[in-house]
């Protein structure tokens, strides 16, 4: 099978919103996360949907799951401290009902342009590799400063990726490394793709749009708000 974890766990503290999680906010009637998982929902290589949820939540997104029709959301469970923690309890969560060489791709809800074809990307470089990481390349030079005040090193664009979402790997593979990462600091299991480095592994890079990204700010909302209308224009005018 092919299954997606689809965190959204967080607050969203840098959106500066009261009332609502950041997954929760609208647009045009729509929640992000409803944007994130229809893309999962609809493409047909996915099996399952599982959502590690905000604590106080899960009611409230189990309600839009059925108003939206979703058919493939099998799980709604309470996320945990931190993204590690929700990792973990959401693939403990499958653990009997998983096979080893089951495909899992873990995304955030807030991005919501994930496409099907990032998604069937994934799939096949799982399939061909043992793991994937969807990446975009660094286009702008980068710094490294320990004090925030002064350059100690320039790094060459040519050799920096950002590493985005979906991140894809084995059933078997992925709980290995994220019972591991217990035990290791935070800054290093908060993304699988730096644990798997950390713990010695290669992941194998699926290029993607830049157009791929996580709603954290209110500048984020507004460029997916833009990127929506962009799309609809297309859509209705042949563009």
């Amino acid at each position: 099978m092919n299954i997606a974890l689809v965190f959204a766990g967080g607050t969203g503290i840098r959106m500066r919103t009261t009332g609502k999680p950041k997954q929760f906010i609208e647009l045009y009637g729509k929640p992000i996360i409803i944007y994130t998982l229809e893309v999962f929902d609809r493409h047909p290589d996915i099996d399952n949907i599982i959502v590690p949820c905000v604590t106080g939540w899960e009611k409230y997104l189990a309600d839009l799951v059925e108003k939206f029709h979703l058919k493939k959301v099998k799980k709604i469970i309470t996320g945990g401290v931190n993204t590690q923690e929700s990792k973990l309890k959401a693939l403990n969560a499958i653990r009997s009902t998983c096979k080893d060489n089951d495909i899992i791709l873990l995304h955030d809800a807030v991005r919501p342009l994930v496409t099907e074809k990032m998604i069937s990307d994934n799939i096949l470089c799982v399939k061909k590799y043992g793991s994937a990481v969807t990446a975009v390349p660094f286009t702008e030079t980068g710094i490294i400063s320990d004090n925030g005040e002064e350059t100690q090193k320039t790094i060459i664009r040519n050799t920096l990726y950002i590493a985005k979402a979906p991140q894809s790997f084995y059933f078997k593979d992925v709980l290995r490394s994220h019972t591991l990462g217990q035990n290791m600091p935070y800054r290093i299991t908060i993304d699988t793709v730096s644990l798997m480095t950390e713990l010695g592994e290669k992941v194998h890079l699926v290029p993607c749009t830049t157009t791929n990204i996580k709603i954290t700010t209110p500048e984020d909302y507004y460029i997916f708000k833009a990127l929506v209308d962009l799309k609809e224009s297309r859509d209705i005018f042949g563009m």
